[in-house]
């Protein structure tokens, strides 16, 4: 079940591959994301020393649960992986160019989990090739709509 989504991602860049990963997230984080305070429109991932984390994502604490604790909204968060999975995407970002981008949070089996894609940033004129063929697909949708009526 999805939480949010970065469609913003999906603008700014081509998804090649997409891979699950935990967050190492505190308790009043967890408490937050499910009253749907978060947001990871602004946030990336980066690689440092063989760890991958991430930055920049927000998360309003909610009054009630971070009484005892000082709450650090956009703290970098640990994202965790396989071992074999974070090789290759050393790999993959150092040699080949690529970058890796938030896309989605939702839950798995009631934990909170994160979808990481591989992906290349698009050029200002695949943006606008995608917009135009989006265009055209919904134009293609609304006259099948209006030739079945």
């Amino acid at each position: 079940m999805s939480i949010t989504v970065n469609k913003k991602a999906f603008h700014d860049f081509s998804v090649e591959e997409k891979y699950e990963a935990g967050i190492a997230l505190e308790g009043w984080e967890v408490k937050a994301i499910r009253a749907g305070r978060m947001n990871i429109k602004e946030s990336y991932v980066i690689i440092r020393n063989g760890e991958i984390f991430l930055i920049g994502m927000h998360i309003t604490p909610l009054a009630t649960a971070s009484t005892h604790v000082n709450p650090d909204p956009t703290r970098t968060r640990k994202l965790l992986l396989h071992d074999r999975e974070i090789m290759k995407l050393i790999g993959k970002v150092e040699r080949a160019g690529y970058t890796l981008v938030p896309l989605d949070l939702h839950y798995t089996r009631g934990r909170i989990k994160l979808e990481v894609g591989l992906a290349k940033g698009k050029k200002q004129h695949d943006k606008r090739s995608d917009a135009q063929e989006k265009d055209a697909k919904r134009e293609a949708q609304r006259a099948m709509k209006e030739r079945l009526h």
